[in-house]
């Protein structure tokens, strides 16, 4: 009785493989969505004029905005694509301010520097 039961445990849980072309495809995919949202974004601030800590919030928004829009063509199957949501949200945040901060700055004083 106990070797059935043990089979019948083994059997529930499943296993989980991933593929590491396909992980490593949607990381690079997701990388340049970051990096393509972050120059467009700095350059927005900078066009609009936005500096402190409104430049900064509005990077944080434009982080929390793509992370919405990739769960939400993910849909509900988010685990077939990906480990987890929280890496995704966390995973290049600082990386990706640098090239904000460059495109915010560039446009900031072409437009607004005299």
């Amino acid at each position: 009785m106990s070797g059935s039961k043990a089979k019948s445990e083994k059997s529930s849980t499943p296993t989980v493989a991933y593929s590491e072309i396909a992980v490593r495809n949607n990381a690079t995919v997701v990388e340049y969505c970051r990096t393509s949202m972050a120059a467009l974004s700095g350059c927005t601030a900078g066009l609009l004029g936005l500096t402190g800590l409104h430049g900064a919030a509005f990077y944080i928004f434009t982080v929390f905005v793509l992370w919405f829009m990739i769960n939400l063509k993910a849909g509900s199957q988010f685990n077939k694509f990906f480990m987890s949501r929280k890496a995704l949200l966390t995973n290049g945040f600082f990386g990706q301010l640098f090239t904000y901060i460059l495109c915010w700055t560039f446009l900031y004083g072409m437009v607004h520097v005299y």
